[in-house]
């Protein structure tokens, strides 16, 4: 597990949460911006001024400069660094709809919106910043020290059920579960259009898309196994022609694997994207689904980790979670019933 990044720039004011000001006067600078201010501060490498400069956080004479490629002018230039990120996630008093808590583990309804923990681009305001202020030291720690009591993630924008363990015995047995998918998860999604048949298995591989590092993708070779079992257990909108597929369906999906995206990736495969998911939901939904979707303010994929089992691996008592779809994913249901 990768902690979260400690800043390596040199502290200069007491106070971590100013930014860090630097000064250097240009006399008589020759060739690149970027290289010029690079030979005075030796510590910011030209990729990290490159991007100070993009951001508008580096000023000539007081007139904020930008594109490192440009020649260096003579004049006094000020960077402006960010506040140095302090290097443990911090406890905040971010209300959880707690399913289950013990001295072991704690089960919580996720809602959509909120990061399992600290990452680039998410540094606060996730469940690890909640459980440390609802846990305090009582987490475990082997997850790392920006991943705390964290044995699986659910995507920023999937709500639903997870466990997190608050001892390090847990957190062992809670990663074997996983390791060896000794768990029911069962998902609720709303799809454009229904995979066909209306139940099946997705048996696939899945790893990083040749032209998109930042996505998933079914691969031919390569990537890690995937299996899913689905079932479409309702349709919406029916088609006015035999054979035709319906506008949008509700599908559940099992998982037998625990890959990134996995559901998103298989059902966009099979040609049954999750309605609003903005990475995988290529092609737009009929329009009286877009309509809805609209209407019910379902602003992220409509996906929702429904169901939660699992042996507890200190007790040994059978745990078994359910939750409801979250109000938007079932507005939206609502919605498509009607269609």
């Amino acid at each position: 597990m990768l902690d979260h990044p400690v800043d390596d720039e040199p502290l200069l004011t007491d106070d971590i949460s100013a930014p860090n000001i630097l000064e250097a006067r240009l006399e008589a600078p020759a060739g690149r911006l970027d290289k010029a201010l690079a030979e005075i501060f030796p510590d910011l490498s030209r990729a990290r001024l490159q991007n100070l400069l993009a951001s508008g956080a580096v000023t000539r004479d007081g007139a904020a400069v930008s594109g490192g490629s440009a020649k260096a002018q003579p004049g006094l230039y000020t960077i402006a660094l960010p506040p140095i990120a302090p290097a443990l996630p911090a406890p905040q008093a971010i209300p959880l709809v707690v399913l289950y808590e013990d001295d072991d583990l704690i089960v919580v309804d996720k809602p959509a919106g909120m990061a399992a923990h600290p990452a680039p681009g998410t540094p606060d305001g996730t469940l690890v910043n909640a459980l440390l202020a609802h846990c305090g030291a009582g987490l475990s720690g082997i997850g790392g020290v920006a991943r705390p009591g964290i044995v699986h993630r659910l995507d920023k924008d999937t709500s639903g059920v997870m466990v997190a363990a608050k001892s390090d015995r847990a957190h062992a047995g809670l990663s074997a579960l996983f390791a060896t998918h000794d768990i029911e998860r069962t998902y609720i999604a709303l799809t454009r259009g229904a995979p066909s048949p209306e139940a099946g298995r997705i048996h696939t591989r899945i790893g990083r898309s040749s032209s998109d590092r930042k996505k998933m993708a079914v691969l031919k070779a390569g990537g890690r196994e995937a299996i899913t079992d689905y079932n479409v257990q309702q349709v919406f909108g029916r088609p006015a022609k035999p054979g035709g597929a319906p506008m949008a369906s509700r599908v559940a999906c099992t998982l037998h694997t625990g890959r990134t995206h996995q559901i998103r990736v298989h059902l966009a495969s099979v040609g049954a994207p999750i309605l609003g998911d903005p990475v995988y939901g290529s092609g737009s939904p009929a329009l009286p689904v877009r309509a809805a979707i609209g209407e019910a303010g379902l602003t992220r994929q409509a996906l929702h980790a429904a169901v939660l089992g699992f042996v507890h691996p200190v007790t040994g008592e059978t745990l078994r979670f359910e939750t409801n779809l979250p109000p938007n994913m079932a507005d939206l249901e609502r919605r498509l019933a009607e269609l």
